[in-house]
């Protein structure tokens, strides 16, 4: 008898993590040993809530269903925010999962995700070998942050990247038009790693120079250098655009936005607020015109501009997820190893899971200048294959076309 697989996301969306949905879907539709893939509805929690989804009969019974769903933002499946406790400290839990998952009849288990979601199928996998359980248990990585370790980057930091670039082009061609000075100040995601952040610098051309600075939460920050750096770039040019991390933090550690911020059920601090606080600095100190913008969940969901190198990975890293299970690996996740830059190239591999949750990765200190406010090539040099393609993104009625995601708006999931 076939086994069946199980797949679920987790974390927060990306405009690619949909890719290695559909990337999983293809792989196990062409294995020999997977029959029927079932979608667990808001990540683990549909597992202990049994609120699944049949994925492999509408994959293939219904027209292009794979391509749009690998074009469609944010999850398909929906998300949760679990912390699971340790399976030897509340075993009960991991219990209800087994038997739920073994009822079924599941083979493998696959969990697309973040760090947060990397520590979940890690406690599973573990949790399956002291239970003497034969499933097997996959990570493939998706987050917007790039922090996940052991791979090169993650699915959905490429079309973020893209898309902050663009809007960052597209707001220093705004800020050009008035002839009088003044200052933007761009906040983008970024909590503990300014991976995002350095994207705004691919904005730059032959005639746009911004942004001019470039704030990172690698490098402590100093408000009074912060706007000695502003009036020193106000005397060159009457438009001066800054993108800093919703992260940084002044030399003590503190959060720039700390009065604003709370912690998440994993104890991350959520941030937002550093661009107006940055703001009244710049008015206080310099009374010149200045605005911030929040570009937010933008960054995230602008599947109309994402990388078509970002969603060819995304896939590439879901099939081989279950390519991999099908040889009998388990406690793994796949990741990306770049070969060369130019031309790029890469090869997807696994990593192991124990040593991939709960550990960062930073953007290096060599990737910053002197200064710490701004990056150096080798950062560009870095990211600009990750941006590169665009996808042939389906219209109706002057709007994209995505799949539909009525099973997720329903009052009390």
């Amino acid at each position: 008898m076939k086994k069946h697989i199980m797949v679920a996301q987790s974390g927060g969306p990306t405009a690619a993590i949909n890719a290695s949905l559909a990337g999983v879907i293809r792989g196990a539709l062409g294995s020999g040993i997977y029959d029927k893939i079932y979608g667990s509805i808001h990540g683990i929690s549909g597992v202990l809530n049994e609120n699944f989804m049949e994925l492999s009969e509408r994959a293939r019974t219904e027209e292009h269903f794979l391509e749009r769903l690998a074009l469609s933002p944010a999850m398909f499946l929906g998300s949760c925010r679990v912390k699971m406790s340790d399976p030897l400290e509340e075993p009960e839990i991991y219990d209800q999962i087994f038997h739920t998952l073994e009822k079924m009849h599941i083979g493998a288990f696959f969990y697309i995700g973040g760090n947060d979601s990397m520590d979940t199928i890690t406690k599973l996998s573990i949790a399956a070998k002291a239970f003497g359980s034969h499933i097997l248990f996959a990570g493939v990585p998706k987050t917007i942050d790039n922090d996940l370790i052991h791979t090169d980057h993650t699915p959905g930091y490429g079309s973020a990247a893209k898309y902050i670039a663009s809007s960052m082009l597209e707001i220093a061609h705004d800020t050009y038009i008035y002839d009088l000075p003044c200052v933007t100040i761009v906040e983008i995601m970024g909590r503990d790693a300014g991976w995002l952040t350095s994207a705004a610098a691919l904005a730059r051309n032959e005639y746009n120079k911004t942004p001019q600075l470039i704030y990172l939460p690698e490098v402590p920050f100093s408000r009074s250098r912060f706007v000695a750096d502003v009036k020193n770039e106000l005397k060159k040019s009457k438009n001066v655009v800054v993108a800093v991390s919703e992260g940084i933090r002044d030399e003590k550690g503190i959060y720039i936005s700390a009065k604003e911020a709370v912690a998440d059920k994993f104890g991350h601090m959520q941030l937002s607020g550093v661009g107006k606080v940055l703001e009244n600095i710049i008015k206080r100190e310099l009374h010149v015109k200045v605005r911030s913008i929040e570009l937010n969940i933008l960054q995230r969901c602008a599947a109309h501009i994402t990388s078509a190198q970002d969603l060819k990975e995304s896939e590439e890293l879901g099939e081989m997820a279950v390519k991999l299970t099908e040889n009998g690996k388990t406690g793994f996740m796949t990741s990306i190893h770049r070969i060369s830059d130019t031309p790029y190239r890469y090869e997807i591999r696994q990593a192991s899971l124990t040593e991939i949750a709960n550990k960062e990765r930073s953007v290096p200190r060599e990737w910053i200048n002197e200064a710490g406010n701004d990056v150096t090539e080798d950062m560009l040099r870095y990211i600009r294959p990750l941006i590169a393609g665009e996808t042939a993104t389906e219209w109706k009625d002057g709007l994209p076309v995505y799949l539909p995601v009525p099973h997720l708006n329903h009052a009390g999931e």
